[in-house]
């Protein structure tokens, strides 16, 4: 996918913004996961995950979503989750193209639900065909944040819903657990890091921010749009 689902961390702008980490052009996006978070058993993970995942049933709830555009969905386990609790409502999702994605697509079936190998900066979709566009811990991967954002504020009706790591606070936590020291603490493939501030303040450029929360350790937004 065009980031992948991260877990709290683990492997895998504007304001002030935490700077950028390395040359974007330089690296590869990453596609999945890289560690299952989903159905990790450690007690610490399933916690951060329990308020993850409570946080972002909320803003769900808010928006009320009648179709859904889920950015970079890598495996597909969120978008099949969405696909379900929408029956007959029109679900997609999109990532870059990975035969191991594929793969997993293939086991996520639903007459609502459908994927594609697309990239984010120039989607095949056209203005205000979804209700709500999604990017759950993808745009901290994404070398133009920008520009996906901007793509799927045209092709979302109504609202976005996004996560990103917390930041200094996701590097400081790697580095109180002796990881990635080299590169203070910064998760390999994570090229751009907002604290909660910055990143309300890129959002509100693509409509109103109307609930940004703090899942520890991420920020999370739902933003209606404008127009």
């Amino acid at each position: 996918m065009l980031g992948s689902r991260a877990p709290a961390t683990d492997d895998r702008s504007g304001g002030d913004t935490v700077s950028s980490a390395g040359g974007a052009t330089a690296t590869e996006v990453p596609t999945g996961n890289t560690y299952d978070k989903y159905g990790s058993s450690n007690p610490v993970v399933k916690r951060l995950m329990a308020g993850f995942h409570g946080t972002l049933d909320e803003l769900w709830a808010t928006a009320a979503p009648e179709s859904v555009l889920d950015v970079g969905c890598g495996e597909g386990v969120l978008t099949l989750e969405w696909a379900e609790r929408l029956g007959d409502r029109r679900v997609v999702g999109i990532d870059l193209d990975d035969p191991g994605l594929r793969a997993q697509w293939a086991s996520r079936s639903r007459p609502n639900l459908e994927f594609r190998a697309e990239e984010a900066t120039s989607l095949a979709f056209r203005d205000d065909e979804f209700d709500l566009a999604a990017a759950i811990e993808v745009l901290e991967h994404v070398p133009s944040p920008e520009a996906t954002l901007a793509e799927m504020a045209r092709v979302a009706r109504r609202w976005l819903l996004v996560s990103v790591p917390r930041e200094p606070l996701w590097r400081g936590l790697n580095m109180a657990r002796g990881a990635y020291l080299r590169d203070f603490g910064n998760t390999p493939g994570h090229l751009n890091h907002w604290s909660r501030q910055a990143f309300v303040s890129l959002l509100s450029r693509y409509g109103t921010v109307a609930e940004a929360r703090s899942p520890f350790p991420w920020t999370m937004a739902l933003v209606r749009l404008v127009g």
